[in-house]
């Protein structure tokens, strides 16, 4: 997974969750070293061998980005596209061919792809190529080292601004580092333990109770009147995830 000590810029959903792409091609060996390649990226990637399968897998995945070879088993690349587009108008497209005639460019960047990728390629172009798709497509939010988001919630850790849904929402500073290490960590239960740890740079003992207490004064500000983000998991600790995720 990215993490903000990479040079690398990491692509998050708008709700905080990891970038969808839905890899199709029939050449195992390929579409494996490409997951490798994308899941290092932090992204979720979902595999397809033939059109069908990529038809269903868009259906159930609802991918961010689609790498999608032209030449496959049961339909050309083209009825797949077209496929895609009716269940996703607006995902952006990669293409993948053995061909590289000016001619089938243009056919596949008609007919709707977003991008073109000639047999053989480099991983690195294929992770480029659709970073840039992503971002232009606006399925994915920039996330700079400086500021962090879960949802509608963000965090700049440069100049210690909070807002939830566009409202401005002061905090502590101990509420803040609280509030910084739970967003650094989203959908991940974190322990009373680690928090002591993290957040007060010791162990209080007996008064591990400290952390509850802050929990609450959170929860007062960040989820008052608002589909709560900051959820309790007993015995094991504390998670903070989008309103939307928690619903789902």
């Amino acid at each position: 997974m990215t993490t903000s000590s990479d040079t690398r810029t990491e692509l998050l959903r708008p709700d905080g969750s990891p970038v969808r792409v839905l890899v199709v091609d029939d050449e195992a060996s390929l579409t494996e070293l490409m997951s490798m390649a994308l899941r290092y990226e932090g992204w979720e990637v979902r595999t397809a061998a033939d059109g069908a399968g990529a038809v269903r897998a868009a259906r159930a995945f609802r991918p961010d980005a689609v790498v999608l070879d032209v030449m496959l088993p049961d339909m050309h690349g083209l009825t797949v596209l077209g496929r895609l587009r009716r269940e996703l108008p607006d995902v952006p497209v990669l293409f993948l061919t053995a061909k590289d005639a000016v001619e089938d460019r243009i056919a596949g960047l008609t007919a709707g792809g977003d991008d073109y990728v000639t047999k053989p390629f480099s991983l690195e172009e294929v992770v480029a190529r659709l970073r840039g798709l992503i971002r232009r497509s606006g399925a994915a939010a920039r996330r700079t080292e400086s500021v962090l988001a879960v949802g509608d919630l963000t965090l700049d850790e440069d100049s210690h601004e909070v807002t939830r849904g566009g409202q401005s929402i002061h905090l502590t500073a101990t509420e803040f580092e609280l509030l910084r290490y739970l967003m650094r960590n989203p959908r991940r239960v974190l322990s009373k333990a680690q928090i002591l740890d993290r957040v007060w740079s010791y162990d209080f003992g007996g008064q591990a109770n400290v952390v509850e207490l802050y929990i609450s004064y959170l929860r007062r500000k960040i989820d008052a009147g608002r589909s709560p983000m900051i959820h309790t998991r007993r015995g094991a600790g504390y998670l903070i995830k989008s309103a939307e995720a928690a619903a789902a």
